[in-house]
């Protein structure tokens, strides 16, 4: 059989194996599971039974993602639905209105999302000097995806591969060395489009399809026969059809009908008989005709004025339109693909709570339309706003079953640093080289002899927060006084009282409180993340991370009023940092509850998982945002209330109350 090799598939003779770190998944949020079932999951876990399944929104690389999903998933997933990035010149970017003004707001990829195409397609100046191109780039990078994915397929399982004219000849080669050229089942082509203005015009014919790359694990993959319908006008169908008073039908020959059967189809008025012949039953039951031929009459459903026609699916689809067509279901995402087409390869390739995957999840269509389907679904993507984008899509759909929110997060972390960092006999070298690297990214000069301040920045002290734990409030408090014990020691020490914390999590409230703590003690504090996008070597090889990437943590406001046993809670003031935003869009602003596109509550947080029971967010048909929501308590006593926020740039927000209810 005739191998594809590319630059990197070989390392000293021996095949290339993909990453196969597995870490324990993280839940960040649970949506729209009722309070019997948030009791009953943790009773389950509390016995050490296992807890009832939950469909999964997963925010993470696929590098990452696929083989932490092997220990529970491995020949397990009925079926993997992929539409990978294929086009060298995408930008994925998109633009946002700014609700209840005219300003657009473009939502840039992050540098991770950048990284992940760079991954795919981009050349680093020793690859280049080697020969590499981005076409090697792109089959190691789909290989290591692809051979994880065949893993998790069950041995009924499918796999759709959706690819465009560039690329579908070599991923099929590759397809056919991970699964075997006898587990191809067929190439689907879905007509996107249909070309118009100069497009139509394109040498040597215009693109107007793309491909779907069929495979099964096994020798019997699961399968569904695939209808559509066509309406045509009565004026066709009367060319098309014979018709009689009950409509319009086609005929069939009766093939291997018994007499019998043709006897009850005659009762039933289905017996068509050619050239004016009559259907005539002898006594012996036998069935004969006067002349002509017998046919079974098939009728065509009739609405309106339009006829019905069913037919059996092939491998050409051109009924199904792209998104240009289908605008009812835009949410911006350029590589957004319609309902319809996900409908049929579920349909078709599954079965009632079968399990889903797609790790490319982009808008989440395919969850979205298998949550519809009643099967079980896992869709990841490496965007944070992608994953925002499907659970609000989710939400939408009456009745959805709860699902939950994950990512890798202190694990995928602790497994950086150690791969980046770790020197084994010396734990405190590594945590100051892991500083170092941290401050060096920051623009911030190092400084030594302190345990709680490790740079300086503009004269502000810089403190960086742990991988593997949230920044606290005792953090806080030991920042803030070891700024005034400083008195400025050391040629690069800090020169004002100020400090700047960096942290990859933070604790409830610590926006909040903590601020208020260093106001007390006369410190001017800045809370700031550390972006994920410090963990991908080229972005920082390449200067791609700058200090403007580091963002200030968001002002969430909230006030909650009690009337006996119901509580209100209400958004008072949300704040963004300045130089997160362009101008034009810092002044088509107005009202400060522009900034939010989504918010939820937890009425009931028992410092485990947000459990997101009411939520409210903008859509295209409602872009107003309610500012309020009440709750009533079935039963007296002390309860934590958390409201999460996620503004028009897909970052969230958490606010923390402490109520009593009597």
């Amino acid at each position: 059989m005739a191998e594809l090799t590319w630059d990197g598939k070989y390392r000293d003779g021996k095949r290339v194996a993909p990453v196969r770190i597995a870490l324990p998944f993280q839940t960040i949020e649970t949506v729209n599971e009722s309070a019997q079932d948030r009791r009953r999951t943790l009773d389950l876990f509390a016995s050490g039974r296992p807890s009832e399944w939950r469909n999964r929104l997963i925010w993470g690389d696929k590098k990452y993602v696929l083989p932490s999903l092997l220990p529970e998933f491995a020949g397990k997933v009925n079926l993997i639905y992929i539409d990978p990035p294929f086009d060298t010149g995408a930008d994925f970017s998109f633009v946002r209105a700014v609700p209840g003004s005219e300003q657009r707001l473009e939502k840039v990829p992050s540098i991770i999302e950048q990284k992940a195409y760079r991954d795919t397609w981009g050349l680093t100046a020793e690859e280049r000097a080697r020969g590499t191109s981005s076409l090697d780039k792109y089959m190691r990078w789909f290989h290591e995806s692809a051979a994880l994915l065949v893993e998790l397929l069950s041995d009924s399982g499918t796999l759709f591969v959706h690819v465009d004219h560039r690329l579908v000849f070599h991923v099929k080669v590759l397809l056919d060395e991970l699964l075997g050229p006898e587990r191809f089942l067929n190439i689907v082509t879905w007509r996107r489009q249909i070309p118009r203005g100069m497009k139509a015009h394109a040498k040597y014919m215009p693109h107007s399809s793309d491909f779907l790359l069929m495979y099964s694990k096994g020798e019997s993959a699961t399968w569904n026969e695939a209808k559509k319908e066509t309406l045509i006008s009565l004026a066709e169908a009367e060319r098309k059809y014979m018709k009689d008073d009950r409509g319009f039908f086609r005929t069939s020959d009766p093939g291997t009908y018994s007499d019998e059967s043709l006897i009850r189809l005659h009762k039933e008025g289905r017996i068509y008989v050619s050239k004016g012949g009559e259907f005539l039953v002898g006594k012996d039951g036998k069935v004969s005709v006067t002349k002509g031929t017998i046919g079974v009459k098939y009728y065509r459903q009739q609405r309106g004025n339009m006829v019905v026609e069913e037919s059996v699916v092939d491998n050409v689809w051109d009924d199904i339109p792209g998104m240009g067509v289908v605008s009812s279901e835009w949410v911006g995402y350029p590589t957004q693909k319609p309902e319809a087409l996900l409908e049929r390869i579920i349909t078709a390739s599954t079965n009632d709570r079968d399990v889903v995957l797609d790790c490319f999840g982009g808008s989440g269509t395919t969850g979205v339309v298998a949550e519809k389907l009643k099967r079980r679904w896992i869709v990841c993507d490496l965007s944070r706003f992608a994953i925002h984008t499907a659970r609000k899509r989710l939400l939408g759909i009456p009745g959805v079953k709860p699902f939950v929110v994950q990512n890798l997060g202190k694990y995928e972390r602790q497994a950086w640093m150690k791969a980046e960092f770790e020197k084994p006999e010396d734990r405190a070298a590594t945590e100051a080289a892991y500083r170092r690297f941290i401050l060096d990214l920051f623009k911030a000069d190092a400084v030594t002899g302190n345990a709680w301040i490790h740079g300086v920045k503009g004269g502000r002290a810089v403190h960086i927060g742990a991988v593997d734990a949230p920044v606290t409030l005792s953090d806080v408090k030991a920042v803030c006084k070891e700024v005034w014990q400083y008195g400025g020691a050391g040629k690069k020490g800090p020169d004002k009282a100020a400090a700047d914390i960096l942290g990859w999590d933070f604790a409830f409230e610590l926006n909040e409180v903590g601020k208020q703590l260093a106001a007390e003690a006369q410190v001017d504090l800045r809370f700031r993340y550390i972006p994920k996008d410090v963990m991908d070597k080229q972005a920082v090889d390449q200067g791609d991370i700058q200090p403007k990437d580091f963002f200030e943590l968001r002002a969430l406001d909230v006030k909650a009023t009690k009337a006996k046993r119901t509580v209100k809670v209400t958004l008072t003031d949300f704040m963004l940092p300045a130089e997160d935003l362009p101008e034009e869009v810092r002044v088509a602003v107005k009202h400060w509850s522009q900034w939010i596109d989504y918010w939820a509550v937890d009425w009931n947080f028992r410092d485990d998982t947000f459990h997101n029971e009411w939520q409210t967010y903008r859509t295209r048909e409602r872009s107003e945002l309610e500012l309020d929501v009440s709750h009533e308590y079935a039963d007296p006593g002390e309860y934590v209330i958390v409201v999460k926020v996620i503004d028009i740039l897909g970052n969230d927000t958490t606010r923390q109350l402490a109520i009593e209810v009597r």
